[in-house]
């Protein structure tokens, strides 16, 4: 009985001094964790990012996107942050910039990304023309209709494909994928917007191919005119 008695009440009293301290070390270690927690934030968020980014794929190597204010071609990605090629800015219709720009994976969970590759690989581009009010508009949108049917013929079929393609995964339907002059005044005369599909890395080429054809035509009629702002002067 002796014997029991003796390391029962030598636990106790072990115990009686231990426990405070378990208990103290505890809560040291809770700071500790949760100062740790606080300072791999960023780490672990871009972490969570890049299994994101790999298994949901918002976008791959070779993808165009727009994540945020930046823009561009994405072309590495790894644990903590992912590169693109950066476009736009303050070059006009979506060329390089030769600007490399490195972003932290979190920012998918933090702000839209906006992909131009993956789905439809084509997106919808207008070119607006302005002819003053005593053109032939009427002749000035036949020329335009013309002009961007010639330019796109191609482009119908293959997109018409895609589209097929994409409404599998994604809620992309167009009834009409063919390009279309639409017909609005404004204060300097009548506007005549061009909408087509095109593809994003061909936008400033085909605008400078049509914009040159355009140029041509409007130019070889004498009853179509561009108009720009004015101001007139009374006395």
């Amino acid at each position: 009985m002796l014997s029991f008695i003796i390391p029962f009440t030598g636990v106790l009293l072990i115990g009686a001094i231990w426990v405070p301290a378990f208990k103290q070390f505890g809560a040291f270690l809770g700071l500790i964790t949760a100062g740790l927690a606080i300072a791999l934030k960023d780490p672990i968020t871009n972490l969570a990012g890049w299994l994101f980014i790999l298994f949901r794929k918002p976008f791959v190597l070779g993808d165009r996107v727009q994540v945020g204010n930046h823009t561009g071609d994405i072309i590495d990605i790894r644990l903590f942050q992912f590169t693109m090629l950066e476009i736009g800015n303050w070059v006009e219709a979506d060329q390089s910039t030769g600007r490399i720009i490195h972003l932290p994976n979190g920012r998918v969970f933090l702000e839209p990304q906006a992909n131009y590759s993956t789905g439809f690989e084509y997106i919808w581009n207008e070119i607006k023309v302005l002819i003053t009010f005593e053109s032939n508009w009427e002749k000035a949108k036949s020329i335009l209709e013309e002009i961007i049917n010639k330019h796109t013929k191609d482009v119908d079929l293959k997109a018409e494909k895609e589209i097929l393609e994409a409404s599998k995964n994604y809620m992309i339907y167009y009834k009409n994928l063919t390009p279309i002059v639409y017909t609005s005044v404004k204060e300097s005369g009548v506007q005549l917007t061009i909408r087509y599909l095109c593809n994003p890395r061909r936008r400033r080429g085909s605008e400078n191919e049509i914009w040159e054809n355009i140029l041509i035509e409007i130019n070889a009629h004498k009853d179509i005119d561009f108009a720009y702002p004015t101001t007139r002067f009374y006395k």
